[in-house]
């Protein structure tokens, strides 16, 4: 029985439902295929203020107060978030409280207001939100990664935006974004849970009426390929943060669950290959771990970790001398199979309640075309060898020049760039 069932609406729109009888609770999405690679220089920021503006009030509950106060009322929850090829919105609550969940949830997403005065005042609360954002290392790297990797492109700008396409942005400007991309190709509806009666003709009603039309595509990724690239944010801290990475593949690439498996031996839990290294032996850092970012066109398999200034040489060169090394040396079998255990277990537990199952269903919808089932996945990792893993390793490492970004009071890049070479 698959987990996921799909329907599409006559406009387009999609309908994927996890039905889940067992528990007592619904999640209900809406995600869109449109988020900040879908941005232009000028309102580099918009996908995100724009998530902020469905919150403040719509023709029918005109506050932020009013729409909170009513999924207070079912004892619900509430949120949303940006990513650079995705936009998600929910409400989890009470299976009983399903119908005014949703009408919640759609009142904003096709109502809201986007009041004047309410873009004004936001502003201030986003550069509040950028000024954390610039003021928290261990966040941040992530935008001079981006930034070291894709350059002057969607990929390489902050989903937050800048500053001054935020004060700049005007009621015009979101529906400039909303009106091309917020059409219902784009669109995919998500309930998981306790579905409960009629859900499929309730959302019908609310979204059978969302526009149609072709969107066109965003620009795809290009990048240059070579040696080591060393990118320093020079600022003074008590820690430094350091990422260190190389490209990878896209999101539905042949090889991706061997890639999966490659980033769990390096990186993933706390007997993992750097956290034994960079930790528990070498005492250089509290937190260090491995992972892989795809987007539809382009992916990096990086890792991260906060450590002590004083030592950051030894911790670039020891994390770059375990990438080389898993790119050169096959992963031992029982290592591989620890490995593997934990990738599926810790998938496994992430589908456990409605909204993770909705969130993996969705974003693979939104991203692939289609809502990838659970059982693929974790066939997809059985299936692996260790011999998959070292030819990934090799092809992504090693005709790659490992890349670090790096945050803390350094000013020479080139004291950094040498120690990425194999040793």
């Amino acid at each position: 029985m698959n987990a996921f069932e799909k329907t599409v609406l006559p406009n387009g729109l999609r309908v994927v439902t996890a039905p889940m009888p067992q528990s007592k609770s619904v999640a209900c999405f809406v995600m869109f295929a449109a988020g900040s690679r879908y941005e232009t220089k000028d309102t580099n920021g918009i996908a995100h203020f724009a998530e902020h503006m469905f919150f403040k009030g719509t023709e029918r509950r005109p506050t932020a107060r009013e729409i909170a106060g009513e999924i207070d009322s079912i004892g619900g929850e509430f949120n949303a978030f940006t990513g650079k090829e995705y936009t998600g919105y929910y409400v989890k609550c009470a299976a009983e409280h399903r119908d005014v969940a949703l009408d919640v949830l759609v009142d904003m997403l096709r109502n809201s207001r986007f009041d004047p005065e309410e873009i004004e005042r936001e502003k201030g609360v986003i550069v509040e939100e950028m000024n954390m954002y610039y003021d928290t290392p261990r966040d941040y790297v992530d935008g001079v990664y981006d930034e070291l990797l894709y350059g002057d492109q969607p990929l390489g700008w902050d989903i937050i935006g800048r500053k001054d396409t935020v004060r700049a942005a005007k009621r015009e400007t979101f529906f400039g974004y909303l009106d091309r991309w917020y059409r219902a190709p784009r669109m995919v509806a998500g309930v998981a849970g306790n579905l409960g009666e009629g859900l499929h003709e309730r959302l019908e009603g609310l979204l059978g009426e969302v526009p149609d039309g072709e969107t066109g595509q965003p620009e795809p990724a290009s990048w240059s390929q070579g040696a080591p690239q060393v990118k320093l944010h020079t600022k003074q801290s008590d820690q430094a943060h350091i990422r260190i990475g190389v490209h990878s593949y896209p999101i539905d690439h042949p090889d991706r669950y061997a890639l999966s498996l490659l980033a769990t031996v390096l990186g993933g839990g706390m007997s993992s290959r750097l956290f034994t290294e960079v930790r528990e032996r070498r005492g250089l850092a509290y937190y260090v771990f491995a992972a892989n970012q795809s987007y539809t066109d382009a992916g990096s398999l990086y890792s991260q970790a906060g450590v002590d200034i004083a030592r950051a040489d030894e911790a670039v060169k020891t994390i770059a001398h375990e990438f080389h090394r898993i790119a050169s040396e096959a992963v031992p079998a029982d290592e591989l199979e620890k490995a593997r255990a934990l990738a599926k277990g810790r998938f496994v537990l992430r589908l456990e309640n409605p909204q993770g199952m909705t969130m993996f269903g969705l974003s693979r919808e939104v991203l692939e075309g289609r809502a990838v089932e659970p059982q693929e996945v974790l066939e997809g990792l059985d299936a692996v060898t260790a011999e998959d893993v070292q030819r990934v390793a090799e092809d992504v490492i090693g005709s790659n020049g490992i890349n670090l970004a790096l945050i803390g009071p350094f000013e020479d890049e080139d004291r950094f760039a040498g120690l990425l070479a194999k040793s």
